[in-house]
C-alpha cells in the first residue's frame, strides 16, 4: 500500500455558508477498526456534525459512518459520539471560546494524513446573521465573473 498526501473523506461545504470560519485546529479522532475500514470506503456523511467541550474532553456529535459491510457484530452504533483527541492547552482555548456567545466548534474536513491516520479539521466559528450569507454569496459571484472575464481575456 503506498501512503498518500491528505486524502479526503469527507467535507462540510455547509459550514462554510452558515458559519464565519474564525480559526481551525488538527484533531486525531478515536475509532474502532470497523469505522476505519468504512472510511475507506468513504461512508461518511460530516454535514450535521459538531463538537461539544464536556469535562475537558471534545465530542463529536451526530457525525454519521455507515457499517462497514463485512463487519459483522464488530460494527458499533454508526451515530455514536467520538472523541476528538488534542492537546489539553487547545481543549482549553476551545473551551474558553465556546462560552462566549455565538461561537461553535464545526468540523469542516475529514481526511487521511500522510500516515495513514484519521484526522478531522476542526474550526472555531461564528454563526452567519442572513445578510452575511448574501454578502458571501455576492462576493462569491462577483469572484467568478472577474475570473470568467480574465480567462475570456486570455483567449
Amino acid at each position: 500500500m503506498t501512503k498518500r498526501d491528505d486524502t479526503t473523506i469527507a467535507k462540510n461545504r455547509r459550514a462554510f455558508h452558515d458559519y464565519e470560519i474564525l480559526e481551525t485546529f488538527e484533531a486525531g479522532i478515536q475509532l474502532t477498526g470497523t469505522e476505519v475500514r468504512s472510511l475507506r470506503d468513504n461512508n461518511a456523511q460530516l454535514t450535521d456534525a459538531f463538537a461539544l467541550v464536556r469535562n475537558g474532553e471534545v465530542w463529536l456529535s451526530n457525525f454519521h459512518i455507515s457499517p462497514f459491510a463485512n463487519g459483522n457484530i464488530a460494527n458499533v452504533d454508526p451515530d455514536r459520539r467520538r472523541k476528538l483527541l488534542l492537546h489539553k492547552k487547545q481543549i482549553r482555548y476551545l473551551s474558553e471560546k465556546t462560552q462566549e456567545k455565538g461561537l461553535a466548534v464545526v468540523p469542516l474536513k475529514l481526511y487521511f494524513n500522510k500516515h495513514g491516520l484519521v484526522k478531522v479539521e476542526i474550526a472555531l466559528a461564528r454563526g452567519k446573521k442572513l445578510h452575511d450569507k448574501r454578502r458571501s454569496m455576492r462576493e462569491r459571484d462577483v469572484k467568478r465573473e472577474i475570473d470568467r472575464a480574465l480567462k475570456d481575456r486570455m483567449r
